[in-house]
C-alpha cells in the first residue's frame, strides 16, 4: 500500500488521531495511533494483514509456523495474520512486569515465528517477545506491524515491515509545544504511564 493511501486508510478507520496525547513513555505527541479502531472491522483487519502477508510470503521467508503478538495490541493482529497465513497463533502477556507465555501457550524448539504488533514506537514489547521466543528455542524470522512510528529507525535484527512507516513527532512533557499553547491532553492506550 502506498504511503499516501495508508495514511488515508488509517485516518478513515479512526486509527490515526490528531490532538494532544500523553504517550506510554510519558512523552507528548500531536498524533496517536489507536489500532483498536482498525480491528473493529474484520474487512479492514483483513486488508492490512493481507498487505503484510504479501511481504512475509513463504517463498521469500520460508515456512512460518506460528504468529506471536504481545498483549494487548498484538493479540487480534496475531490472530488475523495467522488466519491469512493459515497457521497458528498465540500471544504473550505481562506477568510480574515481564512478557511471558501463559494460558498453557508454549513454543517448540525450532518453531519459525513471525512476531506482530499493532504499533511500534521504540520496539520494546516486540524485543521482549523476540527474547521470549528465542529463550524457548524458536527462530524469529520477521516482525510485522500496522504502524512503525520510528520511520524505520528500530532494528530487530530480522526483517521488519509495517503497512505505514513514518516519523511521528513527540516531545518531553516539560518541553511540549502543545502544553505551552494550553491544549488539553488525553492519555489513550492500554498501559498506565
Amino acid at each position: 500500500m502506498l504511503k499516501e493511501h495508508a495514511i488515508e486508510f488509517l485516518k478513515r478507520t479512526g486509527v490515526m488521531q490528531e490532538g494532544h496525547f500523553r504517550l506510554t513513555s510519558g512523552r507528548h505527541s500531536d498524533r496517536y495511533m489507536q489500532c483498536a479502531h482498525l480491528f473493529v472491522s474484520p474487512y479492514d483487519s483483513e486488508t492490512v494483514c493481507l498487505d503484510l502477508a504479501m511481504f512475509f510470503n513463504p517463498e521469500d521467508f520460508g515456512k512460518i509456523d506460528l504468529v506471536v503478538g504481545p498483549a494487548l495490541g498484538g493479540v487480534i493482529m496475531a490472530y488475523e495474520m495467522a488466519r491469512v497465513l493459515k497457521i497458528k497463533n498465540i500471544f504473550a502477556e505481562r506477568e510480574d512486569g515481564k512478557m511471558a507465555l501463559r494460558r498453557g501457550f508454549h513454543v517448540e524448539p525450532g518453531t519459525r515465528v513471525l512476531v506482530v504488533e499493532d504499533v511500534v514506537t521504540t520496539g520494546g514489547s516486540v524485543r521482549e517477545v523476540i527474547e521470549l521466543m528465542v529463550a524457548g528455542g524458536a527462530e524469529v524470522v520477521g516482525v510485522g506491524s500496522v504502524v512503525d512510528r520510528s520511520d524505520g529507525a528500530v532494528d530487530f535484527g530480522v526483517p521488519f515491515h509495517a503497512m505505514l512507516s513514518m516519523k511521528v513527532d513527540s516531545w518531553p512533557a516539560d518541553d511540549c509545544p502543545l502544553c505551552k499553547k494550553g491544549l488539553p491532553i488525553v492519555k489513550p492506550g492500554s498501559r498506565k504511564v
